[in-house]
């Protein structure tokens, strides 16, 4: 298939999470796919390219305002569209 829409450049520092600053809209109307240490991940919150970390959530565990919380998971991140 061809796409006529051309894919942005995904940046080094992306969140999921709208309130964040490094949240970029127009990369989530692709599908994207992250490596962590060679094996892929779906449970990605937000990551980080050139500190090699990610952020991924604890089970169902929230906040005091709802959102989950995470841990930072430092190792080999590779970001690719599907």
């Amino acid at each position: 298939m061809n796409q006529s829409t051309s894919q942005p450049t995904l940046p080094d520092h992306l969140s999921t999470d709208p309130r964040s600053p490094h949240h970029v809209a127009a990369v989530f109307e692709h599908e994207i796919g992250i490596r962590f240490n060679d094996k892929e991940r779906v449970d990605v919150a937000e990551y980080c390219i050139s500190e090699s970390w990610i952020k991924v959530p604890v089970g169902k565990k929230v906040d005091r305002k709802g959102q989950p919380l995470t841990i930072k998971l430092k190792g080999k991140v590779e970001v690719f569209y599907r």
